[in-house]
């Protein structure tokens, strides 16, 4: 049975003749436990390629210790690392399926044998508060790794260095700097590696990187191409998270295939578009295959939010318990099927075009010209678009007019994204112009978003009467949301001499 906590640390470096300065005291430390000694063999495990370490993934099967099993750590945004931990089982070659799931759509199908061994001899010293509960542990590490370079024929690398690691139990963040502080003026110097597995492949990491089609300098190609490796990244990250159950995580997942379809649509011209447009179709596909767990989840917690404002006197029937139990049904077939999607052969092949795309950018020959120059031309072509679009909604029946401003939401999520990449050579206007996009996304969100809600209100009042309860909320709920949709529109259509101005800004 896997278990997960969330890993809080810093490490720092530190020399042969390093002592542990006294942290009695600090931070509201009480208790310093005496140091007890632990020898641990750690055998991590990555792709030739690196994949895992190049996303600072870790992957390793520890034995000594007290948690001596497999143990997988991804990062999180804010800088910590949630640790997934198996109990040492008979797989020791390669890692058990269970415990690369997470990790499925880094290693794209790809083994992951033994890359590196480190033997550690640790000295652990517990800090307690007046309780006695722990508020950290002071790890004192002695290194050895060896290093199995590539190849039959390779010899192995072996490395040795010391470090001192801080790690959070129930202490918190200024017990943490506090202690770091108490260690730097001891003589300690923070890590420039983010862990032990990173400081013991070191070139060979740096070479993967280097070799991973890393674009730098100020030519449109190199500019764009940051984006589309950023957005890869991003797609990478929410995959994990996917497969981890964490919140939002479907979400990220979308917003990641968005922003790539809208690059390479915005900068066909700088992209090859014999390569991009295949890849536009199946990020489209993946985009559709996960719509409807998203849209079902945002519908029903704002239905929920609704209902709980509603005056009590208003809501007839259980209909607070009847949106919830839809909304645990929507989320369970929601991930269900979100997980059946990223184990698709389709996904695997769509994510191997995209890593192909970065190791060999098929630039045209405009990537080579300045890139404020270029990326200023797809943004006012995207604006242009968007203009159509705002038109042809004006122009629109009342029966259309609904399709038509989902339309113009479209194409204001395609100027956004193509002004965000300009934002790194065009600063301020491209800034202002995200901006706006950001406003109109709102205001024909929430119009959108109501097609969904009202969808749900008509199948909930339909469920309730057939099970014999007052459908009469329900129908209350429809029209509440058929007026949100109609002031939305109002808002838009009441700012768009606001929105004219800031096209016109952004493109002069």
């Amino acid at each position: 049975m896997a278990t997960e906590h969330l890993e809080v640390e810093r490490k720092f470096d530190v020399d042969s003749t390093f002592v542990l300065p006294d942290l009695a005291g600090v931070g509201g430390t009480v208790a310093v436990d005496d140091p007890v000694e632990h020898h641990l063999e750690a055998v991590y495990h990555d792709t030739p390629d690196l994949r895992l370490a190049r996303a600072r993934v870790t992957l390793r099967r520890r034995t000594g210790g007290w948690d001596a099993g497999w143990h997988l750590k991804l990062p999180t945004a804010d800088g910590a690392r949630r640790e997934l931990h198996q109990p040492l089982g008979e797989a020791t070659s390669l890692p058990p399926r269970a415990v690369a799931a997470p990790v499925l759509g880094i290693l794209r199908g790809a083994e992951a044998p033994p890359v590196a061994t480190l033997d550690t001899r640790r000295l652990v010293t517990v800090l307690r508060d007046a309780d006695g509960r722990p508020l950290a542990e002071v790890a004192d590490d002695t290194v050895t790794a060896t290093v199995r370079a590539p190849g039959p024929e390779a010899a192995a690398e072996v490395l040795n260095w010391r470090e001192v690691e801080v790690e959070l139990a129930d202490g918190d963040e200024d017990l943490l700097a506090a202690v770091a502080e108490r260690l730097v003026a001891a003589g300690a110097q923070p890590s420039p590696s983010a862990s032990k597995i990173a400081r013991a492949l070191g070139d060979r990491l740096a070479a993967a990187a280097d070799g991973s089609g890393a674009q730098r300098g100020s030519t449109a190609g190199d500019v764009v191409m940051a984006a589309v490796r950023a957005q890869v990244g991003a797609l990478q990250d929410a995959d994990v998270m996917v497969r981890t159950d964490q919140p939002d995580a479907v979400h990220k997942l979308r917003v990641a295939c968005r922003r790539l379809r809208s690059i390479f649509a915005a900068y066909r011209r700088i992209l090859d578009r014999a390569v991009t447009e295949p890849l536009r179709t199946e990020l489209r596909w993946l985009g559709a295959e996960l719509s409807d767990a998203r849209d079902d989840e945002v519908a029903l917690d704002h239905l929920r939010e609704v209902v709980a404002a509603e005056p009590h006197e208003l809501v007839l029937g259980p209909v607070a318990a009847r949106l919830q139990q839809t909304a645990l049904r929507a989320a369970a077939a929601g991930h269900e099927h979100a997980l059946a999607t990223l184990a698709d052969p389709r996904y695997l092949r769509l994510l191997d075009a995209l890593h192909a795309l970065l190791d060999d950018p098929p630039l045209t020959e405009r990537a080579e010209r300045p890139a404020r120059q270029e990326l200023r031309k797809a943004v006012r072509r995207s604006v242009r678009r968007l203009r159509q679009r705002i038109r042809a909604a004006r122009q629109a029946t009342d029966a259309e007019r609904s399709a038509a401003l989902h339309e113009v939401r479209k194409a204001g999520k395609r100027v956004r994204y193509t002004a965000e990449v300009a934002e790194a050579v065009d600063g301020r206007r491209a800034k202002d112009l995200v901006a706006a996009m950001e406003k109109l996304q709102d205001v024909l969100g929430e119009a959108q978003d109501t097609s969904v809600t009202r969808e749900h209100c008509r199948r909930l009042g339909i469920a309730a009467e057939a099970a014999d309860e007052v459908a009469w909320t329900y129908g209350r709920l429809h029209a509440l949301e058929q007026r949100r949709a109609e002031r939305a529109e109002e808002q838009f259509w009441r700012g768009r001499r606001q929105l004219r101005r800031d096209l016109k800004a952004a493109t002069s």
